[in-house]
C-alpha cells in the first residue's frame, strides 16, 4: 500500500531508493561534459613529464649565483638557448647558464630558474645575473602534479571542464560514463494550449502549456533528455496511450490530473497500467499532491499543475533522483544563507520559498522573498535565486537566522561565498 502525506525528507529518501544508475557506455572526452565518470579514472603519465621551468629566465646553480645583487651583479656565460618543444644537450656546466623558456625541460645540474626581470637578458652571449633569489626556484619538477597511476578522478564525479582537462592531461581520450537519462514529460488536461494554439488563450477559451517546457529545460539542466509528449487530453485511452509511449524512456514525468476530480483520469489509468505506488501526497507546498511511484519498473512522478509547484517540487525530488540514476554521487546542492526578513510559516509543512539573494555585510548572503509566494505565480520563480527551505515544525524566521537554500541559478551555489553542502 501506498504512503500519503509523508515528511519531506522521508518522501525523497524512498524516491532515491527506487532510483538506480543506469548502464555504462564509452565517450569521447570531448562528448562527456557533465556526465558521471562509471568509475576511476588513474594517470597513464607523470606530470609534468620532466623538470621544466615555471619562468622565462635562464637555468643556473646555485652556489654560481650566491650573492648577487644589482650592486653586484655576477656574470656567466650562456652555453645553450632551450626554448619550449626543444630539450637540453646535456648537464648544466658549473660557472654556466643556460637560457631557458616557460615549461621547457631545465638541464640536470641547474638548481633554479632565474627570471628574465632579474637579469640584463643574456644580449652578448653572457648573462649579468642582479638578483639571487630565485637561485633554488622556478623548477617544476616531474610528477610533482601527477604520478603514473595515480587516482586523479573517483567514479561517480561529474565531469566539469577541469575534469575533462584532467583526463587529457592524463593520457585519456576515452572514458567509461553512465549515460544520461532519457525522460518522458507529459501535460494533462483540456484546458491547456500548446505554443501553436496562442490564439485559443488570446481569446480566453485556454491556458498555455508552460510545465511542459519547463520541466524539460529543468530535466536538461539536471543532465537529462526531455522527451516532451505533448498534452494528453482528459480522455482515459489518450492519457494510457502517451503513458504508453513514455515507457520507451527510462523515466517519467506528468502534470495535472492526479487529483480526484471527475475529469481527473491519470489515477485510474495509472492503477489500471498496474503501477506501483510509493507515495501520493507529502507534507510539502507548494506542491503537496505530488505521486511517485514505478510504472513498469520506471520511476514515475505525477506533479501538481501549478507551474510553480511543477517546478519546485522537481528541484525538491526529481532532480536528485535524475542525478542518482546518471550515475552522479554528489546528488543535491544546498547553500547556507541569513535571512533578511521576517518570515511567518505553517509549522506542519516543510516550505519552500522563492528568495532572490543578496551580498551583505554579514559572512553570508541574505534572502529576501520574491514577493507573493502563490503557487501559480510563476514571475516568483524567474526573479529567484533560490529556494529557501522552512523545515516541518519551524513556525518563523528572524532577520539573521540561518536557513538552508536550495540553488536555482549557478551564483546561488556560492558566488557571495557562502557556505554550502552536498547530499
Amino acid at each position: 500500500m501506498s504512503a500519503d502525506w509523508l515528511p519531506y525528507e522521508e518522501a525523497l529518501e524512498r524516491v532515491l531508493e527506487c532510483c538506480e544508475r543506469l548502464n555504462v557506455v564509452r565517450r569521447p572526452i570531448d562528448d562527456a561534459l557533465g556526465l558521471a565518470l562509471a568509475e576511476e579514472v588513474t594517470s597513464r603519465v607523470d606530470h609534468p613529464p620532466w623538470d621544466n621551468s615555471a619562468m622565462d629566465g635562464f637555468a643556473v646553480r646555485a652556489q654560481d649565483v650566491r650573492g648577487a645583487s644589482p650592486d653586484g651583479p655576477v656574470t656567466l656565460p650562456i652555453t645553450e638557448d632551450v626554448p619550449a618543444g626543444a630539450f637540453p644537450t646535456g648537464p648544466l656546466p658549473p660557472g654556466a647558464a643556460v637560457k631557458i623558456m616557460t615549461g621547457a625541460p631545465v638541464p640536470d645540474g641547474a638548481t633554479g630558474v632565474i627570471r628574465v626581470e632579474h637579469t640584463d637578458g643574456g644580449p652578448t652571449g653572457r648573462v649579468e645575473i642582479r638578483e639571487a633569489s630565485d637561485a633554488e626556484r622556478n623548477i617544476r619538477r616531474r610528477g610533482e602534479d601527477v604520478r603514473v597511476g595515480q587516482r586523479v578522478l573517483r567514479g561517480g564525479e561529474e565531469l566539469t571542464p577541469s575534469a575533462i582537462g584532467i583526463l587529457a592531461l592524463t593520457g585519456h581520450a576515452e572514458v567509461d560514463v553512465v549515460r544520461p537519462p532519457v525522460v518522458a514529460v507529459l501535460a494533462t488536461g483540456d484546458e491547456l494550449a500548446e505554443l501553436d494554439e496562442v490564439e485559443e488563450v488570446m481569446a480566453g477559451r485556454k491556458i498555455m502549456n508552460s510545465n511542459s517546457h519547463a520541466l524539460g529545460a529543468q530535466l536538461r539542466t539536471a543532465g537529462a533528455e526531455a522527451v516532451l509528449l505533448g498534452i494528453a487530453r482528459d480522455d482515459p485511452e489518450e492519457i494510457a496511450a502517451r503513458l504508453e509511449e513514455g515507457l520507451r524512456c527510462d523515466a517519467i514525468v506528468t502534470s495535472a490530473g492526479i487529483s480526484v476530480g471527475e475529469h481527473d483520469h491519470v489515477n485510474r489509468v495509472l492503477e489500471e497500467m498496474g503501477m506501483d505506488r510509493i507515495f501520493w501526497r507529502v507534507k510539502v507546498r507548494p506542491g503537496s499532491p505530488i505521486a511517485f511511484g514505478l510504472l513498469a519498473g520506471k520511476p514515475f512522478w505525477a506533479l501538481p499543475g501549478n507551474p510553480v509547484s511543477a517546478m519546485v517540487t522537481f528541484e525538491a525530488f526529481l532532480r536528485p533522483a535524475i542525478r542518482k540514476l546518471a550515475g552522479h554521487t554528489r546528488l543535491s546542492a544546498r547553500s547556507v544563507v541569513r535571512v533578511g526578513e521576517r518570515i511567518v510559516s505553517v509549522a506542519d509543512l516543510t516550505h519552500f520559498l522563492r528568495v532572490r539573494l543578496e551580498r551583505s555585510a554579514c559572512d553570508l548572503p541574505e534572502a529576501w522573498l520574491t514577493g507573493h509566494q502563490g503557487s501559480g505565480i510563476l514571475s516568483s520563480m524567474t526573479a529567484a535565486d533560490a529556494l529557501l527551505i522552512v523545515p516541518e515544525g519551524v513556525e518563523r524566521l528572524d532577520p539573521g537566522d540561518v536557513a538552508e537554500t536550495i540553488p536555482l541559478r549557478p551564483a546561488a551555489s556560492g558566488a557571495w561565498g557562502a557556505a554550502s553542502h552536498e547530499r
